[in-house]
C-alpha cells in the first residue's frame, strides 16, 4: 500500500516549513513528499488534471483520492502523533468558510 504523497510548491519559503512541521510530527514513515514542481509532482498534477503551474493549493494524493486547499491540510492530520488529530474536528466547518482562509494565506504566502 503506498503512502500519502504531499505535493507541496518547492519555492515557498513557508511551505517548505510546513513540510519541515509536518516531517518532525508524523507517524513514522507515514507521508512522501515532493514538490509541485518536481517530475513526480507534475504527473500526479497532470494525472488528476491540475494545473501545472500557477499554484495555489497544496495537493494530497491518498489512493485514488486527490485533495485540495483545507481539505487536503485536514487530511494530513490524521498522519501527525497526537494531539494534532484532534483538530479534524475542523472537517465539521464546511469548506465554503474553510477555503476562504486557506486561499487568503496561500495567496500571501510568499511575503509570509
Amino acid at each position: 500500500m503506498s503512502k500519502p504523497l504531499v505535493l507541496y510548491d518547492g519555492y515557498c519559503a513557508l511551505c517548505n516549513r510546513s513540510v519541515s512541521f509536518l516531517q518532525a510530527r508524523q507517524r513514522p514513515d507515514a507521508l512522501e513528499y515532493a514538490s509541485l514542481q518536481s517530475p513526480r509532482g507534475q504527473r500526479v498534477l497532470a494525472a488528476a488534471n491540475l494545473p501545472l503551474q500557477d499554484y495555489d493549493s497544496v495537493v494530497v494524493q491518498d489512493g485514488e483520492r486527490v485533495y485540495l486547499r483545507s481539505a487536503a491540510a485536514l487530511h494530513l492530520l490524521r498522519y501527525l502523533r497526537s494531539p494534532w488529530p484532534l483538530l479534524g474536528v475542523l472537517r465539521l466547518v464546511p469548506a465554503f468558510l474553510r477555503d476562504p482562509v486557506y486561499d487568503l494565506v496561500a495567496h500571501n504566502r510568499h511575503k509570509l
